[in-house]
């Protein structure tokens, strides 16, 4: 009896079939643990900037370029793989240690960037603000060499004094973002603090417009020394404002001498007249003075109901309210003069 014949082209496809499926299951576990293993990198965090317009391929080598161990050919097929390459967004990124492929493309496709923040403080004039942002690092100088008034244009608000104008707060930016785009936000979020604000006024407030509650919530920012004293501090100037009495606020002489102020204000100064100076001229001065925060906005609109008309610092902090001017006199001799 004849042994049967043996289909040898037969095994070699059904070995190459193995070989082949052995390899495929091979690279899938190769690619797996790829996938999930941290990208090869140093010990510091990296920093990734994606241009707007980069294609998946240009992100995988800018990835490259940014001191990540990886050949760029591998990860721009694992993007393109993915079906997210396309969704891959512009912006600032840090790359720490650990970040796998996954991780990456996720902070990549959500636009996770590296936020930096700058904080405006309550009671900073607008020349504090801008020496603030000079001295961001990273952030785009776009105002460097612009006047005031050619700022505020910028920003859309031509003609305007930019004093008092930003709310005081603290703002996140992307690394490259620029000051315009800082200020435009802190412009927009005065708008709606004082917006508001205005819309809670007491009914029979001497405040004119909006922009005079500013001017007043300024003047209250700066002279406040307690929180708790601030409503009656708004109570003491609107009820001089609505008497025709003058404000005779010393911040207000300080800000009009601007650079020229020394840390000491002396009585010349309270007699040096400026648009600004309270003791020289009546009413509300003509820009605010600083950026009040939403305490003193509210302050400045609903002022407490007091008959105080004058008030003094005691040195801690807290003020000493008076209905009259003698009794404010004996009080300017028991807290500043020691008598």
């Amino acid at each position: 009896m004849m042994p049967a014949p043996i289909h040898t082209g037969s095994r070699v496809v059904r070995r190459l079939l193995a070989w082949l499926l052995f390899l495929a299951v091979a690279l899938g576990g190769g690619a797996a643990w790829w996938l999930h293993a941290p990208l090869p990198m140093g010990s510091e965090a990296l920093e990734l900037a994606i241009e707007p317009g980069t294609l998946p391929r240009g992100v995988a080598q800018e990835v490259q370029a940014a001191g990540v161990r990886v050949d760029a050919r591998i990860l721009y097929a694992f993007f393109r793989l993915s079906g997210r390459g396309r969704d891959i967004r512009a912006g600032n990124y840090e790359i720490p240690p650990g970040t796998t492929p996954l991780t990456l493309l996720d902070k990549l496709v959500r636009g996770e960037e590296t936020l930096r923040t700058l904080t405006l403080v309550e009671g900073w004039t607008f020349r504090q603000v801008r020496a603030a942002l000079a001295r961001e690092e990273q952030i785009k100088h776009d105002t460097a060499g612009l006047s005031d008034a050619a700022l505020m244009e910028r920003l859309g608000r031509p003609g305007a004094h930019p004093e008092g104008r930003f709310f005081p707060d603290t703002y996140t930016y992307a690394k490259g973002s620029s000051e315009l785009a800082v200020l435009r936000r802190a412009l927009h979020a005065m708008d709606r603090r004082l917006e508001a604000a205005w819309a809670q006024r007491a009914s029979d407030t001497p405040l004119k417009s909006a922009d005079e509650a500013l001017i007043l919530a300024s003047i209250v920012e700066k002279e406040t020394g307690r929180a708790s004293d601030r409503a009656q501090i708004a109570g003491v100037f609107t009820n001089r404002l609505r008497n025709g009495m003058l404000l005779q606020t010393d911040p207000t002489v300080i800000y009009g001498l601007g650079e020229k102020f020394d840390g000491n204000l002396r009585r010349k100064d309270l007699l040096t007249d400026t648009p600004w100076n309270t003791y020289t001229r009546a009413g509300l001065p003509p820009t605010p003075i600083a950026m009040p925060g939403k305490a003193s906005l509210l302050a400045a609109v609903q002022p407490e109901r007091t008959k105080a008309l004058y008030f003094v610092a005691r040195g801690d902090g807290s003020s000493h309210f008076s209905a009259t001017l003698d009794e404010h006199n004996r009080a300017v001799n028991r807290y500043q003069r020691g008598q």
